[in-house]
């Protein structure tokens, strides 16, 4: 990754540009972690680097950034530059484009993430960010209460990195979040929810919910049920828990699987019908909420006689042969009681039983 990273870097230095790798790959490049995520900085703009990378585009020129893909890698290159007032605490109003890197690190958020690789691949370190990544801190380029007033979506980003990357807070920072935390407000619940779902789905996930807690971010963020997590690893478990499906974004899918969650919670989930209705995953992410043990819920789900209706020995038309009916809503009804004697082992899946079994229960019944 570094290697065709730097291919980039060469070419815009070939173009007479000034050219670094900076942010979020440098830093987990320096600590061993692989990251997809590569962003370069350099004084050519917009308009430039399109010109020296013509299979470019512009996703967001007001603020200097092209997009480039190569080598099956999505870059991002973005234009030196000063930002000049944000507004709703969020977005710069301004920003002009300079020719100095120092000048546009000052305007990022955080040391670790300051970090540059030049052309040559090696290491410059302005700000401190090295040693800052050595002492496992988060700490702010400049005023951390100014940072967070300008946007306020570093506030999560700040609890973000220290809980995927197990690093403390500097003390700066932690004054600067209990000042700011209200401005969380302003921030639309979309780039919120991107953030807490780097946080809850991240190894250290109870870190940096412990960290929200400690900060009250749950008042400010409307997670009015945060301190119920308990057990999981499972992002889709967490959101269950928090239930703000009304507040949040999700897919309808996603809505679908929380409920069914919050649902079976309820439940024991080894009893064959609600692994038979909720499937595996749902029980399983129920289970480790409750502190039972997976295994057990993937052995009995596993032992099920069927795990589907397509699963039983007989089909719609032999029931209704066997019961000389036309289709009808009683088919609903067989279907849901012979699935819960065959899933009870009250009676065996094999099609004569089923037979005799539905001719018996139902025939007189029609």
């Amino acid at each position: 990754m570094l290697d065709n990273a730097l291919k980039l870097v060469n070419e815009l230095v070939a173009h007479n540009y000034k050219a670094y790798i900076v942010g979020g790959f440098v830093r987990d490049y320096l600590l061993g972690i692989d990251s997809q995520d590569v962003d370069i900085a350099t004084n050519a703009t917009p308009k430039e680097i399109k010109e020296v990378f013509e299979d470019s585009f512009l996703p967001t020129e007001d603020y200097g950034s092209v997009i480039v893909k190569k080598y099956g890698i999505r870059f991002e290159i973005t234009t030196f530059r000063k930002e000049f007032s944000y507004k709703n605490h969020r977005k710069p109003v301004e920003i002009q484009y300079i020719d100095d890197l120092y000048q546009d690190l000052l305007r990022r958020d955080f040391t670790v993430n300051s970090i540059c690789i030049d052309e040559n691949g090696e290491i410059i370190d302005f700000l401190g960010g090295r040693d800052d990544l050595n002492r496992k801190l988060i700490r702010s380029i400049g005023d951390a209460n100014e940072k967070f007033r300008e946007d306020a979506l570093r506030i999560l980003r700040a609890i973000r990195f220290a809980t995927v990357l197990d690093f403390q807070l500097d003390t700066e920072v932690v004054q600067a979040i209990r000042d700011c935390r209200h401005l969380l407000s302003s921030i639309s619940y979309q780039r919120k929810k991107e953030e807490l779902d780097k946080i809850f789905a991240s190894g250290y996930a109870k870190k940096g919910i412990e960290l929200l807690l400690e900060f009250h971010l749950d008042k400010n963020l409307e997670l009015e049920h945060l301190s119920d997590v308990l057990n999981t690893n499972s992002l889709v478990g967490i959101w269950s828990v928090l239930d703000v499906d009304n507040i949040y974004p999700f897919s309808n899918n996603e809505k679908e699987m929380m409920k069914d969650i919050r649902d079976v919670l309820k439940l024991n989930n080894l009893d064959p019908m609600a692994l038979y209705h909720y499937g595996l995953y749902v029980n399983s992410v129920a289970a480790e909420m409750k502190g039972m043990d997976k295994k057990k819920v993937t052995e009995s789900y596993n032992s099920l006689v069927i795990h589907s209706r397509g699963d039983l020995d007989i089909s719609s038309e032999e029931i209704m042969k066997a019961l000389d009916r036309e289709p009808g809503e009683y088919l609903s009804d067989i279907y849901e009681t012979i699935e819960r004697e065959v899933l009870y082992r009250r009676i065996p899946n094999h099609k004569q039983q089923l037979l005799s079994y539905i001719e018996k229960n139902f025939a007189s019944n029609l």
